[in-house]
């Protein structure tokens, strides 16, 4: 397959400035009766004497009286009810150029309303809550002139990946955090089939999963035919298809458009994940949302109180007699005794668990 990213993903500037009115274009054809006069002169309005100068000589002339009357116009007016599947011309390239300014894949803007125009509208009918046709009535007129780029539905999930609005019926593409676009989109009708010895509910279950293989091509599988399909959940897949209405009609499979069919597959390779948005939003595989990490540290005081030293001393004893002798008694000194104390005061703050905050995905 040679497939080619379809949308510049250079820039993501703002879409461009509202488009040129599509629709209020009127046809009339007048039809106009002219009524033919004979004799006299047309452009003689009154009766009455004309002098005409030939010769030299004078001559009158009666003038003919002539009465014109004028049949009523018989106007046809044709009013067009709006672009649709087969008009062709300049408006219809800015409609074009409009949807895919919004990154809604509209083909080649070439003037011609054909089924992938058709299918954008669609798209940008289903992401507006609008009547699902195709074409483009007042109301969706009015709402191009001031719809803005779609947002994906998971911001802070993978920088490559497919989240499939159930609810809405449309696929977003995005690819390396660039928002590639919205494509239409047909998946299970939640109703019981029985076919081809195969029977079941043709549901396309909630939840988050990832492409595990895909097939090249065409796949005759016993439902029904996939044109390059991308499994994402046992025998669900993400492929082209013929028929991508604007309702739930398939056993399970997403089923888009061939063209898109076409470059899908180059763009997420096996691994990609593939978020089903129903009821609920799945919770990414890996999330990217803002986390605050908070770290408690340990200190350790000591504090040691000096020694305290304590020294006795003994006063001598001095003994007396009646005796010429004095016996004098040494004085004794009691050694010093040293008593230490020391006092260890220990603070410790033991680090708690990380405390990690993370902020929901929008939408």
């Amino acid at each position: 397959m040679a497939g080619t990213n379809p949308i510049p993903t250079s820039t993501l500037e703002p879409v461009s400035p509202p488009w040129p009115r599509a629709r209020g274009l009127i046809v009339a054809v007048a039809l106009t009766a002219s009524a033919c006069t004979s004799g006299g002169d047309a452009t003689t309005g009154a009766a009455g004497a004309t002098p005409i100068v030939g010769d030299g000589s004078a001559t009158t002339t009666e003038a003919s009286t002539t009465t014109s009357t004028t049949e009523p116009a018989d106007s046809t007016t044709t009013t067009i009810p709006g672009l649709q599947p087969g008009a062709t011309g300049e408006q219809v390239a800015a409609l074009q150029r409009r949807l895919t300014d919004l990154r809604l894949h509209p083909g080649t803007i070439d003037g011609r309303y054909g089924n992938l125009t058709a299918q954008a509208v669609m798209a940008f009918q289903k992401l507006h809550g609008l009547e699902r046709t195709g074409r483009v009535d007042d109301t969706t007129e009015a709402r191009l002139e001031t719809a803005s780029v779609p947002t994906p539905l998971m911001p802070d999930a993978e920088p490559t990946r497919l989240e499939f609005d159930k609810n809405r019926q449309v696929l977003f593409v995005i690819v390396d955090d660039l928002f590639v676009g919205v494509l239409n989109a047909s998946s299970g009708n939640e109703r019981p089939y029985s076919e081809n010895g195969n029977s079941g509910d043709a549901r396309t279950p909630d939840g988050r999963f990832r492409i595990t293989r895909r097939i090249e091509g065409w796949r005759d599988a016993p439902l029904g035919r996939l044109y390059n399909p991308l499994y994402f959940n046992g025998g669900i897949a993400v492929h082209g298809s013929g028929s991508v209405p604007g309702y739930p009609a398939s056993h399970g499979c997403v089923r888009i458009n061939m063209a898109a069919a076409e470059w899908l597959p180059d763009m997420v390779p096996n691994g990609t994940p593939v978020y089903v948005i129903g009821a609920s939003t799945p919770t990414p595989f890996t999330s990217r949302a803002t986390t605050t990490t908070t770290t408690t540290t340990t200190t350790t005081t000591t504090t040691t109180t000096a020694p305290t030293t304590t020294t006795t001393t003994v006063a001598p004893t001095t003994t007396s007699t009646s005796s010429t002798s004095t016996t004098t008694t040494p004085p004794t000194t009691v050694l010093p005794t040293t008593t230490t104390t020391t006092t260890t005061t220990t603070t410790t703050t033991t680090a708690g668990p990380t405390t990690t905050t993370t902020t929901a995905p929008a939408g």
